[in-house]
């Protein structure tokens, strides 16, 4: 009698077909973030299911995969196959914020170049270090210009490309005004004398370049 009733509890209980099990094992692998062990399988799956063998069976079915079924100690997991690890690679851009000294700078190159470093300190008014401008050099917003023709005959720093194009400007001449920068709220109310020209404050005048020929070298 108690054969009948063992024999009938067992057959309650029947496997999944392997087919089946192979699925089983397949979703769990996918879901889960950390390698699964065939203990941690054979809980998860109904009774009767032999996570060793679908195991066996989900491997060979990954050979030769864009994924492997990657033994991990006694766990295991769905991993990227060896020979296709460059396609997982992605560059990232790096967002650094410029530092006020920075954007006084570029402003100041962007106004009134071509201007040498002596010129920008003196608007300014103080310093400028030479991270700040191997920072705009290596973003590539500001470039080396022509020589002046004075004594020591210093470079100057004229904005490149780069920054027109950042800034979706067709040339210098479109660089907003202040009471534009004001309203646009990038512009603090009360700037560092002498940072930017009064342009947009009145009538524009035409920008001279009377001389200037005497005064950098090509």
């Amino acid at each position: 009698m108690s054969e009948d009733i063992e024999h009938e509890e067992e057959s309650l209980f029947d496997a999944p077909p392997m087919a089946e099990q192979e699925r089983m094992v397949e979703a769990v692998l996918f879901a889960s973030a950390e390698p699964v062990t065939l203990k941690d399988l054979e809980v998860r799956m109904p009774h009767g299911c032999d996570a060793a063998e679908a195991m066996v069976h989900v491997r060979r079915r990954y050979e030769g995969r864009g994924v492997h079924v990657m033994k991990v100690g006694d766990a295991y997991a769905l991993r990227t196959a060896a020979d296709l690890g460059y396609l997982m690679q992605k560059e990232t851009v790096e967002v650094r914020k410029l530092s006020r000294a920075a954007i006084e700078t570029l402003a100041i190159i962007a106004y009134h170049q071509p201007v040498t470093r002596a010129e920008i300190e003196e608007i300014r008014g103080v310093s400028v270090s030479r991270g700040t401008v191997d920072q705009l050099l290596e973003l590539e917003w500001i470039r080396f210009g022509r020589r002046k023709m004075t004594p020591g005959r210093p470079v100057t720093f004229v904005v490149t490309d780069s920054f027109l194009d950042h800034f979706g400007l067709e040339n210098a001449r479109d660089l907003p005004g202040l009471k534009e920068l004001r309203s646009a709220g990038l512009l603090e109310n009360r700037p560092p004398l002498g940072l930017l020209p009064q342009v947009g404050d009145g009538e524009d005048e035409p920008e001279s370049t009377e001389g200037q020929s005497e005064l950098f070298e090509d």
